[in-house]
C-alpha cells in the first residue's frame, strides 16, 4: 500500500478505468437541475443524460460543489488507515471547491493533507493528477509531491474550441445578440485558462477543420517548451473531430503518450456538445 493517497474531483474528467488502475479517489461535484433534481457528477449523470435533459427542459444545469462534509467522508478512511493525502481540485476561481476541501482537511492532524489549487478545470486537472500518481510511484513523499505539483501548476496550457456559442449564452456567459450574430456568421471561440478563469482566447470562423487547426496553432506557438511525455485531448461529443486532431497534432510534434478523453459534465455544461479541449505541460 502506497502512503500517499491522490484524490481529485470528477471535474477533471479521468476516466473511471485510469482512476482504478491509478488507484486515484474521486470527490463528486453536484449537477443540479432546477430546484430539486440533484445528481452526482460523472457517478448518477453522464454526459449523454445532461444533454437529453438540456434538449427536453430547454434549461442549463447549475453545478455546485462538494460540501466540507462530502470532504471529511473521503478524507477520512485513508488517514485512518494512516495515509497522507494529496487533493487536487477545480480552480478557486470557478468554484468554492476547494475552499470546502480546505474546511474538511483542517478537521484532520495538521500536515497530513495538503490541498492543491489546480487553478485550472477538466484535464488540465487531471494532468497535474496524473503527475502527482507518478510520483507516487516514485516513492516521493506527500510533501515532496506537493511542491512539484505546485511548481506545475502555472506552466499548464489549457484550451477549448467551442462549436456552438448556444450554451455559452444559456448560461449566461455572452448576450443572446452575440449568440444569433456568432451563429449566423459561423464563430467558434477558442476558451483559454487563465490564472484559474476561463477567457476568450480567439473568434474563428469558417469550417470546422479551421477550428481544429487554429486550436493546432495555439501549442505550436510552445512547441519548444511542450512537455511531450503526455498531453491530452478531450471532447465533448466529438470524437471524430478528436481523431482528425489528433492525427494533425501527431504529424507537428512527437507525443510518447496522448490520452483521449470524454468531457464529463461540469465542462459540457459550459461548452456543449462538439467541444474539444487540448491540455499540456510546458518545461
Amino acid at each position: 500500500m502506497h502512503p500517499v493517497q491522490i484524490i481529485t474531483d470528477s471535474t477533471s474528467d479521468l476516466p473511471i478505468e485510469l482512476l482504478k488502475e491509478k488507484e486515484i479517489a474521486i470527490v463528486p461535484l453536484y449537477v443540479v437541475f432546477g430546484e430539486k433534481d440533484t445528481y452526482k457528477d460523472g457517478v448518477e449523470i453522464s454526459t449523454e443524460d445532461l444533454y437529453k435533459k438540456v434538449n427536453e427542459t430547454g434549461d442549463l444545469p447549475k453545478t455546485s460543489a462538494p460540501t466540507p462534509a462530502d470532504f471529511h467522508n473521503i478524507f477520512k478512511p485513508y488517514i485512518d488507515k494512516g495515509k497522507s493525502i494529496i487533493y487536487i481540485g477545480l480552480s478557486s476561481q470557478l468554484s468554492s471547491t476547494i475552499q470546502n476541501a480546505k474546511i474538511a482537511a483542517s478537521e484532520f492532524p495538521e500536515g497530513k493533507i495538503e490541498i492543491i489549487d489546480s487553478l485550472n478545470l477538466s484535464a488540465g486537472i487531471g494532468l497535474l493528477v496524473l503527475k502527482a500518481s507518478d510520483y507516487v510511484e516514485e516513492g516521493l513523499d506527500h510533501q515532496e509531491i506537493a511542491a512539484k505539483i505546485r511548481e506545475m501548476v502555472p506552466k499548464m496550457r489549457t484550451y477549448f474550441a467551442i462549436d456552438t456559442l448556444q450554451y455559452l449564452q444559456k448560461g449566461g456567459r455572452c448576450s443572446s445578440i452575440q449568440s444569433f450574430i456568432g451563429s449566423m456568421l459561423k464563430i467558434r471561440p477558442i476558451l483559454k485558462v487563465v490564472e484559474g478563469k476561463i477567457l476568450l482566447d480567439q473568434k474563428t470562423r469558417g469550417k470546422r477543420e479551421k477550428t481544429l487547426h487554429t486550436l493546432l496553432s495555439e501549442l505550436l506557438k510552445d512547441k519548444d517548451k511542450v512537455d511531450v511525455s503526455r498531453i491530452v485531448i478531450i471532447h465533448s461529443l466529438a470524437y471524430e473531430d478528436l481523431l482528425y486532431f489528433k492525427k494533425e497534432l501527431l504529424k507537428v510534434l512527437e507525443v510518447q503518450e496522448i490520452i483521449t478523453l470524454e468531457a464529463g459534465c461540469v465542462i459540457s455544461s459550459h461548452c456543449g456538445p462538439k467541444t474539444i479541449g487540448l491540455m499540456y505541460n510546458i518545461r
